[in-house]
This record gives C-alpha cells, sequence and structure tokens, in this order.
C-alpha cells in the first residue's frame, strides 16, 4: 500500500507541462504542437493530472476547450512553477551557458541598430558569444530560451521587468541624389514629383505621422499623400529610400548611422524630427539570476544607448 501521504504528492512533470500549454492557448491541438507531441499525448496527459485533481480542469466544447473554475484559480501557479523549473535547469546548465547571451530583437532594430555594433561589444568582451533572435513576437520567458528581449513598444509589459533604453522620433529622409539638378527635392511642395515611401510594419506606433498626416500638417493638403510604395519593415523602407526609390517618412534610430555616412539626407532644412510616444524596452523575467555576460551586455546596451541621445535629436 503507498504510504506516501496525498497532501505531499505532486502530479507528474510532463503532464503539468501539457496543462500549463493547453490552459495558455486554450486549445489541445496547438499545445501539442508546441510540445512537439501528439493531440493524443495531450488529452491523455490532461485526463492524468485531472484524475490526479480529482475535477474536471477543462470543459471540453464542441470546437474549443475552456478553463473550469479550478483549472483557473490553478493556472498561474502552475505557470508560475514551470517558469522556476527553467530557470533551476538553466541555473544547472550556466557554466555552459555563462558565456552566451540570447536576445530576442525585432527585425528591423537587429538590422539597422543592434547588428552593426556588436563589433563594439566583440571587442570589449570576446569571450561573450551574443545569439540575436529576429522576432516580432512578445518573448514567453517562461518557455523560451530566451536571455533579454528588445522590443519597440509603448511599456507597461506584465509580469516582467522593462527598462526603457532609447527613445525614437520620425523625419523624412532620401537619397542624396533626389536633391540634385533643377527638378531635385528643395522644399516640402516637391514631394508632389517624388515617390512616397509608407512603413507598414505591425510594431508601428499610433503617434507615428503617416504621409497624409505629415503633408496635411504642412498645408500641402493637394499633394496625393496615399501613393507610393508601402513595406512591411521599418528597415526596408530605409532600404528603400537608400536606393533612391523616394522619400521616407523614417525612424531615426534606425536611419542614423546611414545619415551620419551621407546615405541618406534630412531634404528639408529647419524641419524637426517628431517624437514618438513608442520606445525601445529592455525586457527580462523577473527573478531572473544575472550572468556575468548578459550583465555586460545590458550595460553595454545602455552605453550606446545614452551614446547616441547625447548625440542629440537631430539628424
Amino acid at each position: 500500500m503507498d504510504s506516501e501521504p496525498q497532501a505531499d504528492r505532486l502530479p507528474p512533470l510532463h503532464a503539468l507541462r501539457a496543462f500549463e500549454a493547453a490552459a495558455r492557448h486554450l486549445s489541445f491541438s496547438r499545445a501539442a504542437e508546441e510540445l512537439g507531441v501528439s493531440p493524443a499525448a495531450i488529452s491523455q496527459q490532461i485526463q492524468q493530472i485531472e484524475e490526479f485533481a480529482g475535477q474536471p480542469l477543462f470543459k471540453r466544447l464542441t470546437r474549443r476547450v475552456e478553463l473550469t473554475d479550478a483549472g483557473s484559480a490553478a493556472t498561474p501557479l502552475v505557470r508560475e512553477a514551470m517558469s522556476l523549473f527553467g530557470e533551476a535547469a538553466r541555473l544547472m546548465r550556466l557554466p555552459l551557458r555563462n558565456r552566451r547571451v540570447s536576445v530576442s530583437v525585432a527585425p528591423s532594430f537587429a538590422a539597422k541598430w543592434l547588428v552593426p555594433r556588436l563589433e563594439r561589444f566583440n571587442e570589449r568582451h570576446p569571450e561573450v558569444e551574443v545569439w540575436v533572435l529576429a522576432d516580432m513576437a512578445l518573448t514567453d520567458f517562461a518557455i523560451a530560451d530566451v536571455d533579454l528581449a528588445i522590443r519597440y513598444g509603448p511599456g507597461g509589459y506584465a509580469d516582467v521587468h522593462a527598462e526603457r533604453l532609447l527613445g525614437e522620433a520620425v523625419t523624412a529622409v532620401c537619397a542624396p541624389s533626389l536633391m540634385e539638378g533643377a527638378g531635385g527635392l528643395q522644399a516640402p511642395r516637391d514631394l508632389e514629383r517624388f515617390s512616397l515611401l509608407h512603413d507598414e510594419s505591425a510594431d508601428n506606433d499610433p503617434s507615428c505621422p503617416t504621409w497624409p498626416m505629415w503633408l496635411a500638417a504642412r498645408g500641402l493638403d493637394t499633394i496625393d499623400g496615399k501613393r507610393g510604395v508601402r513595406l512591411n519593415q521599418s528597415s526596408l523602407v530605409i532600404e528603400a529610400a537608400l536606393a533612391g526609390k523616394g522619400v521616407a517618412l523614417a525612424k531615426h534610430q534606425l536611419a542614423a548611422a546611414d545619415v551620419r555616412a551621407g546615405r541618406l539626407v534630412a531634404p528639408f532644412a529647419g524641419e524637426t524630427q517628431q517624437p514618438l510616444h513608442f520606445a525601445y524596452w529592455l525586457i527580462w523575467r523577473r527573478g531572473r539570476t544575472m550572468s556575468p555576460g548578459l550583465k555586460a551586455f545590458m550595460d553595454w546596451l545602455r552605453d550606446e544607448a545614452g551614446g547616441d541621445a547625447d548625440a542629440g535629436a537631430g539628424i
């Protein structure tokens, strides 16, 4: 006969993982995809944990599942427990991970700001290996093998540490060739003769002006601000401007290196940048144990961002 006290018993870890994934997705099939098992295996593991609980944890509906009251009450604690298990596993492997830092970054910020600077970090810390993961989605630190995320947004992220790294602003930029000759771009009214490049990225700030807004603010309602090329990444908008394909309303932090190098210019003298509501944020899991490599990388990011802020708002 089992002599273990009932109160001290724990359900199997694999069943807890299945429960947490199914509760998060409200789907057995999506939990199965995430965990790399069959939906039948998830159903079996959920049944196992429900037998342990002595009551249903999910309501099985026709095309979806919902948590019962008991399931809802248990979910945040199970999620925290799985996160702690992950942190414990990471600490067990810390000697192997001590020299590696994995950072999840929005693709445009990775391409135009972070990656071009990494050589400076490598020179300062050659012992640390940086893995850059270009990703738009918010990182789930409970399941992702990621040390740090950099995201562009309004802040206020739940259940994580979030530190404002860098502000953003927008200004019109183009290739120098568009300003050459008698028919070149000299004043905002000349935009009538040039293609407009539109940033349609998913992380676009509602406070970021569109071309119709920008033109209307300058009394240029006769110019069609909707025409031109639309691109779904901020970095692609800048690349199109570099290629001379038109005039872009570019994010300053992403265009600044090309402006400093003379590959892009701000064509309208006296035009000021418009600060945006969104900013770039450092995000990491609460309770994270900082390895020396991760701490060095975060300190370096702060130094780089501070240097950009000290350079001033104008480009």
